[in-house]
């Protein structure tokens, strides 16, 4: 009997500890002033089966529309997009809990701030409405000191409602760490910039510039798994451009679009990401069109459409895979929901898995350990 016991208790423990394997943090940062959120949100992840549930909400924050998750698992550093108030907020985070605590803020240097990303040493945030680029330093405790750097765009291009002038919508870390590639929509160019981590004033220097259609606005990029190709994604005008990409150098090879074939109504692209595997790139689109677009990604780095499907919800501006590549998860600014979509590993397909997450306008989903 004794025996018999024991046997239960280490096979409930066994799957207690694989079903905690199978867990992960999903945090979302949402708009705060169109209707009842109160920021940022933790929910558990099960990569296996799909399932989540809500683990801590933050204290009230006013818009964290996007936000970046420290190395070590530690801190968590989020844009508070509130026009000439916004600021940069840095939280202790506990992953087991959930919970989050506020350690400090400061300005963001610049309206409207819209990406934000970190590394060891420095917190880099995109600045929309202002134009500009915002260096904040680290603390050993994780907190922010006031800017050490802020770079100011210049110039507009053709589109006189959107591109009336600059308008930085990412900042993104080569896979070397040598250096930060800047989108900036409003005069439709992308920046490189040599990055010195450890600089007090100068973190960030330009190296180059490189044009892109004009009117386009490309708003994100990524890299390819092996680093060697580039991936610009165009708001405006729905399309995808590739580099070539090697020491902070891009030169164009192709370019396709995420709108499906005589598409006629409203666009807006939105957001960009690989599966982990590398074998496929993902696009997210609103307006009317409301869609996830799907690529396979060839040898030489160029696109192959695999045709786009509903996101099954409205302004979808931000989605996520999970680190297994398991499933692909979007969040509707508009609709109010995050949708849960498995995904075929072989064709790159997505199906619908009858999950969603309903929450107020979720615009960033970031994956973590617990």
């Amino acid at each position: 009997m004794k025996k018999s016991f024991a046997f239960l208790f280490i096979i409930s423990i066994f799957t207690t500890v694989q079903a905690q394997e199978n867990n992960i943090n999903l945090i979302v940062g949402t708009y705060t002033n169109s209707c009842d959120s109160k920021g940022i949100y933790v929910y558990n992840f099960d990569i296996n089966s799909g399932d989540f549930k809500l683990k801590n909400i933050s204290e009230s924050i006013v818009n964290p529309s996007y936000l970046t998750l420290s190395n070590d698992n530690t801190f968590i550093y989020a844009v508070y997009e509130n026009g000439d108030q916004s600021s940069v907020g840095s939280f202790e985070f506990n992953a087991n809990s959930g919970k989050l605590s506020l350690l400090n803020k400061q300005s963001s240097q610049g309206a409207n701030p819209c990406y934000i990303i970190n590394d060891d040493k420095n917190v880099i945030v995109a600045n929309y409405s202002g134009g500009n680029i915002s260096v904040f330093g680290k603390k050993n405790d994780g907190t922010l000191t006031e800017a050490k750097q802020v770079i100011q765009h210049f110039g507009k291009s053709i589109n006189t409602q959107r591109q009336e002038s600059p308008h930085v919508h990412m900042v993104y870390f080569s896979p070397d760490k040598k250096f930060v590639l800047a989108n900036d929509l409003g005069n439709d160019k992308v920046y490189v910039y040599s990055y010195n981590a450890s600089g007090e004033k100068d973190v960030l220097k330009l190296k180059g510039t490189i044009s892109v259609t004009a009117g386009s606005g490309p708003r994100h990029l990524t890299f390819s798994k092996n680093g060697k190709f580039v991936y610009v994604l165009q708001e405006l005008n729905g399309g995808l451009t590739v580099f070539s990409y090697a020491k902070g150098v891009l030169k164009k090879i192709d370019e396709t679009t995420i709108l499906a074939k005589d598409y006629k109504g409203t666009f807006s692209s939105a957001d960009l990401h690989f599966s982990p595997d590398g074998k496929f790139l993902y696009a997210s689109n609103r307006g009317e069109a409301n869609t996830i677009s799907i690529f396979k990604v060839l040898k030489n780095g160029k696109l192959e459409s695999k045709g786009q499907t509903s996101s099954l919800g409205k302004g979808p501006r931000n989605f996520a895979i999970d680190p297994t590549g398991n499933f692909l998860l979007v969040g509707h600014h508009y609709s109010n929901t995050i949708v849960i979509f498995k995904i075929d590993k072989t064709t790159g397909s997505l199906t619908d898995t009858g999950k969603k997450i309903e929450l107020c306008a979720p615009v960033c989903l970031v994956f973590g350990k617990i």
